[in-house]
């Protein structure tokens, strides 16, 4: 891991979306499979055809260790671009995780996989091979643009594109926001029910 992939590693996404502006957040509809999951790499992206998932193995063959796919299957969910077999080749290679406008299957192998999953939803039904996609091309995500390269952050609250050129001036206002708001944490909570109302009174302005 790099030191900008340690860096968001280690903050909440609600720190990131301040720190953005929460111009880049995917739609909350994009959810992580299991609370625990986070994830904080640079994507690999893929656009699908409608239906199709054939290029999902192309992009996993062009992955780099802790990448994560970022796959654009138009929102269908009706059929998956992966299962549990084609997910546990990805974490064997090393992919860190997939971020998925559309869905997955096999569900429960995929979380005792362990391997961070954030999509639309499941489904039961297999995605067509008859060819066709793109890989590591700009797409569209969640209602955000994602650029191969770009770095992407997730965790239970949802998941965040970070421009690759935005990377180190967001980390240092992501980590500003957090400092921030331990103090004031700290601050209002610092003796009981006086701290609390003397920070509301402070807040409220009276």
């Amino acid at each position: 891991m790099t030191k900008v992939e340690v860096s968001f590693q280690h903050l909440p996404t609600t720190a990131i979306s301040d720190a953005t502006g929460g111009h880049t957040n995917l739609y909350s509809a994009i959810k992580p499979l299991a609370d625990h999951f986070k994830i904080a790499g640079r994507a690999v992206t893929v656009r699908l055809p409608d239906g199709e998932n054939g290029a999902v193995l192309e992009a996993i063959r062009a992955a780099n260790e802790g990448n994560i796919l970022v796959i654009d299957a138009k929102g269908n969910t009706n059929r998956a671009v992966a299962g549990d077999f084609v997910v546990s080749l990805a974490k064997g290679i090393g992919v860190q995780g997939f971020v998925v406008d559309g869905v997955i299957r096999d569900i429960a192998a995929i979380r005792q996989l362990d391997f961070p999953v954030f999509a639309l939803g499941t489904t039961v039904a297999a995605g067509n091979k008859n060819g066709g996609g793109e890989v590591n091309v700009p797409i569209a995500v969640g209602g955000v643009t994602v650029h191969p390269g770009d770095y992407i952050i997730g965790d239970v609250d949802g998941v965040i594109v970070v421009p690759q050129q935005d990377a180190e001036k967001v980390i240092e206002a992501a980590e500003a926001k957090v400092e921030k708001d331990d103090k004031r944490a700290q601050e209002a909570h610092s003796n009981g029910r006086a701290s609390i109302i003397a920070y509301l009174d402070k807040v409220l302005g009276k």
